[in-house]
């Protein structure tokens, strides 16, 4: 049985099940779960039919941090949760969708189904069983997101789970996450060397990765940093923020003072990922 064939069974997830991606999930039951859902299923027993008192908490994407994603490579994202259940749990499975409505196919932007079922460790506790779960989400954007690149943005982590009597229970907002497109950026200073108090210009552009196309393209109409570190030191200060062109171009003067290091820095946004050009020297003299 794949994982989205279960998710049929679980009212919120019947429109989920549409829009996961392929994947190898295969069906693999969680130690301690004493049930088989086939055999359940065999049974006649409609899980659909009841909703169960499974409970989800903590669930953490990515270790709390965005998942930013280019235009070619596979990323492996780990997510981890517990679950909760008077009876037990005989199985759970994850999805990471987008919208507003897991139930309505009009609020949903995007689905994926983690690579198997979560492996989860059952402790005993006062009044149940309590559950540590993992799985992995390996999301290929240039598969993922080929149609377009409207989902980058904030995404939900969607979890269900059969109890031992086959009672579906699910919770499509335990944990969210940020999905977002990788940016480049780069610098260069010129003229070099240069006079004491002359212009120096900086220039570089700023792209990011486009999931349709398969390419990097620039990122327009962006604030941007331009920071400077003297040599000798480790740090960096900003001298002014500058916008880039409708192009992702950047271009930007200042005056020589003293032998150092130039470089843009892009904070990111809600769709892109950050980014930080190279420090480029300049010998002052």
């Amino acid at each position: 049985m794949r994982i989205r064939t279960a998710a049929t069974a679980l009212s919120g997830a019947v429109v989920l099940s549409a829009l996961v991606l392929p994947g190898a999930a295969q069906a693999a039951e969680h130690p301690g779960a004493a049930t088989d859902l086939r055999a359940l299923a065999s049974q006649s027993v409609r899980p659909q039919d009841a909703l169960g008192g499974t409970t989800f908490k903590d669930g953490v994407v990515n270790k709390g941090k965005d998942i930013v994603l280019g235009v070619t490579g596979k990323k492996a994202v780990p997510v981890t949760f517990t679950a909760f259940d008077e009876e037990g749990v005989a199985i759970t499975q994850a999805f990471l969708w987008q919208g507003t409505d897991s139930s309505s196919t009009d609020t949903i932007t995007g689905g994926l189904e983690s690579d198997d079922y979560p492996t989860c460790t059952e402790t005993p506790v006062q009044n149940g069983y309590s559950y540590s779960c993992k799985t992995v989400f390996t999301i290929d954007p240039a598969v993922a997101f080929k149609d377009g690149n409207g989902t980058a943005g904030t995404w939900k982590l969607f979890l269900g789970a059969y109890d031992l009597y086959a009672n579906a229970s699910y919770d499509d907002d335990v944990a969210r996450t940020k999905i977002k497109r990788a940016a480049k950026l780069t610098a260069n200073a010129s003229p070099e060397p240069v006079k004491k108090g002359k212009t120096i210009t900086v220039t570089g552009k700023l792209s990011r990765a486009n999931w349709t196309t398969g390419k990097y393209a620039g990122y327009a109409s962006q604030p941007v940093k331009l920071q400077f570190r003297k040599k000798g030191s480790n740090t960096y200060t900003t001298l002014k923020t500058v916008k880039t062109s409708n192009t992702g171009a950047l271009s930007t003067t200042t005056k020589a003072g003293s032998d150092g290091y130039y470089r843009f820095v892009f904070a990111g946004t809600t769709t892109t990922g950050s980014a930080t050009a190279p420090g480029d020297f300049v010998d002052v003299r």
